[in-house]
């Protein structure tokens, strides 16, 4: 599986899809953000049930700052339309496959009631 790039017009139905969804906010700018990009497309390869997503920080800077992301990268995680994780950071391989497998155990019922939807 390949990392998709997504935008501010897709990212919402990107993020509340079914299942696991990977965001790399990510520029080309950072050194750091473009070594994390090659951890987190490898980790696509090694995990091609899970949606692996990437943002533009320099091309969706809007959608950044709606989302409060300061800096690249930044990781945010997603089950089942929930967020799960949201870390600024290089994460080594090992470290992201160790989140996806936490990820994988989550009791989403137990989630959901502890964190439930909020009321518009």
């Amino acid at each position: 599986m390949t990392t998709a790039t997504i935008g501010a017009a897709d990212f919402p139905a990107a993020v509340s899809a079914p299942g696991i969804v990977l965001v790399d906010f990510r520029t080309s700018r950072s050194g750091s953000s473009r070594a994390f990009t090659a951890v987190f497309d490898q980790a696509a390869a090694r995990h091609p049930d899970l949606r692996f997503t990437a943002v533009d920080t320099e091309a969706e800077a809007a959608l950044a700052a709606e989302l409060g992301v300061r800096s690249a990268p930044t990781l945010r995680v997603y089950r089942d339309g929930v967020l799960v994780f949201a870390e600024p950071g290089w994460i080594p391989a090992d470290s992201l496959d160790l989140l996806v497998e936490t990820i994988r155990a989550l009791d989403m019922p137990a989630v959901r009631a502890l964190y439930p939807e909020p009321i518009d």
